[in-house]
Formats: structure tokens, sequence, C-alpha cells
């Protein structure tokens, strides 16, 4: 097995690992402080986004090894056909050997990295559908009047507080910043010049100014 689909392997085992630990039954109040903690965790959003792009490469490899299997059983098919005498001894000889080999390690690649990509897609199925019953199950906790429900553990598992949420929010809330000092700074700006023409007018017109301060 080569160094990728090793690493592919891993990877499934990996999600074969998560999707164990989010199904196992756990008290609802650690439940929700591990939900709370994956959501709110910046360097779990980094995986995730990661975590995204191997799966584009993970897809290359699927589509790629289904190619490879369709071509290995139009080769097989062909030398099936073959009604010659050397095509006879390649079918029964080490060349279908050799292609019977590629076509289970195709095979096996090609079950190895779909099961990867259909299983990442029933993990991140799973976690959206463990969330939302925290959320319900919150709300019915706050309505029987449980002290465990609610506060600010509770709030953390609206959408609001998901890592990749706060990070859009202090992106907007720095362009505001920007936007505050470009502001201030322009408002400075004009003040400094309405002091100046104030000064040349009060230079040129003496009297005046004396008028209006008396």
């Amino acid at each position: 097995m080569t160094l990728y689909y090793s690493l592919v392997f891993v990877l499934l085992v990996t999600e074969m690992v998560l999707f164990i630990a989010l199904i196992i039954p756990m008290p609802f109040t650690v439940k929700r402080k591990m939900f709370n903690f994956i959501s709110e965790s910046p360097i779990v959003a980094k995986i995730q986004y990661g975590m995204k792009i191997t799966f584009i490469f993970i897809l290359i490899l699927f589509l790629d090894s289904v190619n490879r299997v369709y071509r290995v059983q139009v080769e097989m098919a062909a030398l099936s056909k073959d009604t010659t005498g050397a095509g006879r001894a390649a079918a029964i000889g080490s060349e279908r050997m050799e292609v019977q080999a590629r076509k289970f390690y195709s095979q096996r690649n090609m079950y190895l990295t779909g099961f990867t990509l259909f299983l990442s897609l029933i993990l991140n199925r799973t976690y959206g559908m463990i969330l939302d019953v925290l959320r319900l199950e919150e709300k019915v906790k706050m309505y029987e009047g449980d002290k465990r429900a609610g506060g600010k553990e509770g709030e953390k598992l609206s959408g609001e507080y998901r890592a990749d949420q706060i990070g859009e929010l202090k992106k907007q809330l720095q362009k505001k910043d920007k936007e505050l000092e470009a502001m201030k700074s322009q408002a400075q700006g004009l003040q400094k010049e309405y002091d100046e023409l104030s000064v040349k007018y009060n230079q040129l017109n003496p009297s005046g100014g004396d008028k209006k301060s008396n």
C-alpha cells in the first residue's frame, strides 16, 4: 500500500473512532461541554478546514481508483475474448495473474477511499443531528426548571458560538473598528481645517470677530 493510501486508511480509522465517540451514551452536561469545546475551539475549526481540503484529494483518488477498476475489467474482458493460442496462454499464465492482482489493488483502493468519503458524510450529519438534539434537550430542561440547563453553557450550543462564526464576527468587528478609526481621523482633519479657516477669517476680519465676540 502506497503512502497516501496508508494515510487514507489512518483517516478512515480516525473517523471510525470519532463516530464511536459521538454515539457513546454520555451524561447531558458532559456531552454539552464536549460539543461546546468542539464548536468554540479555533484549532478544531482549522482542522475541519484542512479536512475539507483533504477530502477533495481523497475524492480525486476515488475517481482514479474507479477508472483503474474499469480499465482492468476491460483488459480482462479482452483477454477472455482472445481466441488465439497466445491469448489463451496469457489468460491462463502469469499475465492473467498480474491482471487479477491489479484488479484486487484497484478494488481495494476504491473501497478504501469510497468508505472514507461516505463515513465523512455520515460523521458530519451525525454531529449536526446530535447538536440539534442537545439544543432541544436544553430547551426541554429549561421548561422543566432544571438548574443544570441554561446559563452560559446552554447559550454556547447556538450557532453563534461556533468557531467559524466567532471568526467571522471578529473580522466584522475589526472592519467596523477600522471604519470608526477612519471616521475619527476624518473628523479630526475636518476640525483642524475648520480651526485654520476660523483663524484666517479672524485675521482677515478682526472687527467682525470682535463683534461676534461682543
